[in-house]
């Protein structure tokens, strides 16, 4: 009861861009404050149940990890969990270890649940943070945990240094080569190749030491053969965690309570999902489509707020 969607509807949908509240000020009138309340409000509704209006579009293969990010310049961490191209989770953590994510992620499987009550992930992918998989296999003890391929080969990029960059590009060719084997045999073969080319070939001893590692956690990336739907690497949530990193920085991060804190990055979450693509970027289609829309194959309104606003009825949450 603050405004009528109409008014407010163009102003939010500039916060996409990151535009600071004194610009929609200037532009649409009223004050900051004014701005940054009607946005933290939507970080009150479930974003599960908000996004989600069919129980069976939750993803079953989904994927986690934690964005660093800052409190009155303390170091806090957004655990995050992205699947089928939305934001299913974004919650503030004061640590990284694993009791505090399970406290983080609970806030997903609280809303998930309330969705599906039997609601139970098939896989999630994850870094090598031994903290995030100990908190997902807390909440879901029977969730199969992917290793992210792309962190094990970001390992050894970070390594190769401008001296090394022709080695750099030819390890590439042949990391990603195993990569893209098509069963767990081929899998098994290539990594085998890559180890004995690497000890044949590669006499940098910290950039050798990575490939190593790499090759011995075959048991950890073969995993995902048995499940081919889930996300051998974090892709999915990379893209959407860039936006998410270039939002925190341009609002130079949180100055206030734990609670504003939260409501902030859940609440830009929940826009993220709902503020329409830009038409380019879906080929001929001129229509302004969402990813919540997308996931749901049907949209409330052809106005993406009030879109939000009817799928948000009850906050979000089933009864």
């Amino acid at each position: 009861m603050t405004a009528f969607t109409k008014d407010i509807e163009k102003a939010i949908f500039l916060r996409r861009f990151d535009v600071p509240f004194w610009v929609i000020t200037h532009v649409f009138g009223r004050d900051d404050m004014y701005w940054e309340r009607i946005e933290n409000s939507f970080g009150r509704y479930s974003i599960v149940g908000t996004t989600v209006k069919k129980p069976e579009s939750q993803p079953k293969d989904v994927v986690a990890d934690e964005k660093h990010s800052k409190r009155k310049g303390k170091k806090v961490y957004v655990a995050t969990t992205v699947g089928n191209e939305v934001i299913s989770g974004a919650a503030v953590s004061p640590g990284a270890g694993a009791k505090d994510l399970t406290v983080a992620y609970q806030e997903f499987a609280d809303e998930a649940k309330n969705v599906d009550p039997d609601y139970v992930p098939e896989t999630v992918n994850t870094d090598g943070w031994d903290a995030t998989q100990k908190a997902w296999l807390k909440l879901f003890p029977r969730i199969t945990i992917i290793l992210c391929f792309l962190h094990s080969f970001l390992n050894i990029k970070l390594r190769c240094s401008k001296k090394l960059r022709r080695l750099y590009f030819e390890i590439g060719d042949r990391v990603w080569e195993v990569y893209r084997a098509e069963t767990k045999k081929s899998f098994a073969q290539r990594i085998r190749r890559l180890r004995e080319q690497a000890d044949k070939n590669v006499s940098n001893d910290v950039v050798l030491s990575k490939i190593l590692a790499l090759c011995d956690k075959k048991d950890r990336f073969i995993v995902a053969y048995d499940h081919p739907d889930s996300c051998r690497t974090s892709n999915m949530l990379d893209r959407l965690m860039r936006w998410m990193d270039e939002y925190l920085f341009n609002r130079k991060y949180s100055h206030g309570t734990v609670e504003s804190a939260k409501l902030t990055i859940r609440a830009w979450a929940l826009l993220r999902n709902f503020q329409p693509y830009c038409p380019r970027t879906l080929g001929k289609n001129t229509e302004l489509v969402s990813a919540a829309e997308k996931l749901n194959g049907f949209r409330y309104s052809d106005n993406w707020l009030e879109n939000l606003l009817i799928s948000a009825s009850m906050g979000g949450y089933r009864r």
